[in-house]
């Protein structure tokens, strides 16, 4: 029981979300039966063996190590997560599709680097922020190495590309990075910053943009850039105050693109209406405000940070990917922690909670 001890309440939740979740993508797998070349059986095995089994692994293992052993190979850990991301470049590792090289060919499945790049980002930023919070507003001694920290990660996300991963982690640090101390006058710098990097993207990648204007008007192509936007708006709708019953959606049934991956909500709340889409969300907030609370009660400067980090990605990336869903937000690709397919994300994600449970471990009383 010593795996699992520290925070009973965050040990709950984290069980009840990842059962709940890999249910959630057994139903929207179902939608796969409807599809070619698709193998619902396959899916829902690797989702279990590869993300939940390893996942577990990953729990207990970030649960049972030390963490001055992990803040003393912090660097060490940031350079191989960046390496490993940029593996996907090498011909004949990197697999491309979408238009997109994003993921490492393992023949039988393929793995997302960037999920890991996360975790060595965050870890990397509370290393180097912990012990110079004083020294922050100094901008040769905060600002710049702030910015070249995150700016490798940036830049390999985005040569991929991967923007919403991208947009995922300059919000995480941000975050960090004022919660350990940096001068308000350091917000509008970073502001400016994002507003010029999002803009380069805009004007290089086109796709970009078609977000944004189909964000903005989703009828105007409806059968094209805007039919996911509209198909979920439709499936959300269909579910009423307590849906149609779950595993009976039939937008999963060739309407809704990727019904286990990035629209795996939109397959929910159809099946268990408001009631059920309202449950997920308030897990999703309980989660992310124990593992802040945990952050706050740290007596470590590093821990507080990576729990604050780390519960953030996983609040910021629920947000983004409901909000794209119910079209509060352009359309971003991010999938739904714990939910969506991807056995990567999954022993990413419950890695962290590992963590976050580690700090709670190691707190003062």
């Amino acid at each position: 029981m010593r795996f699992i001890s520290g925070d009973r309440v965050f040990v709950m939740l984290v069980l009840l979300i990842s059962l709940a979740g890999f249910a959630i993508f057994s139903s929207a797998s179902l939608g796969l039966l409807a599809r070619a070349n698709s193998s619902v059986s396959r899916t829902i095995l690797l989702q279990a063996g590869f993300g939940l089994g390893f996942g577990i692994l990953a729990f207990i293992l970030a649960r049972a190590v030390s963490l001055a052993w992990i803040k003393r190979r912090t660097p060490i850990l940031y350079i191989l997560t960046v390496l490993f991301s940029a593996l996907v470049f090498v011909p004949g590792i990197g697999f491309h599709a979408g238009g997109a090289t994003r993921w490492i060919n393992l023949r039988f499945t393929t793995v997302q680097p960037a999920e890991f790049l996360k975790i060595g980002l965050v870890l990397a930023l509370a290393w180097w922020l912990a012990p110079r919070a004083r020294q922050l507003a100094n901008v040769r001694e905060g600002l710049l190495p702030f910015i070249a920290i995150l700016g490798i990660p940036t830049f390999l996300l985005l040569a991929q590309p991967n923007t919403s991963t991208t947009i995922l982690i300059i919000t995480t640090s941000a975050i960090m990075y004022f919660a350990a101390g940096a001068p308000l006058r350091d917000f509008g710098i970073l502001t400016l910053f994002a507003i010029c990097v999002l803009g380069a993207v805009i004007l290089v990648r086109p796709y970009v943009l078609q977000r944004i204007k189909t964000f903005i008007d989703p009828s105007a192509n409806s059968l094209s850039s805007g039919y996911q936007i509209q198909q979920s708006l439709i499936a959300v709708g269909s579910g009423g105050l307590l849906g149609e019953g779950f595993g009976q959606g039939a937008e999963k049934f060739n309407y809704l693109p990727e019904p286990d991956g990035d629209s795996v909500f939109a397959v929910f709340a159809e099946e268990t209406g408001f009631l059920g889409a309202t449950i997920l969300l308030v897990l999703f907030v309980a989660l992310s405000a124990r593992g802040i609370v945990i952050a706050g009660n740290s007596h470590d400067l590093f821990g507080g940070l990576v729990a604050l980090g780390f519960s953030s990605i996983i609040m910021l990336q629920a947000f983004i990917n409901i909000g794209a869903m119910l079209g509060i937000i352009p359309l971003t690709g991010l999938p739904l922690p714990f939910v969506s397919q991807g056995g990567t994300a999954l022993v990413a994600v419950l890695f962290m909670c590992g963590f976050i449970l580690n700090i709670a471990a190691n707190r003062t009383t």
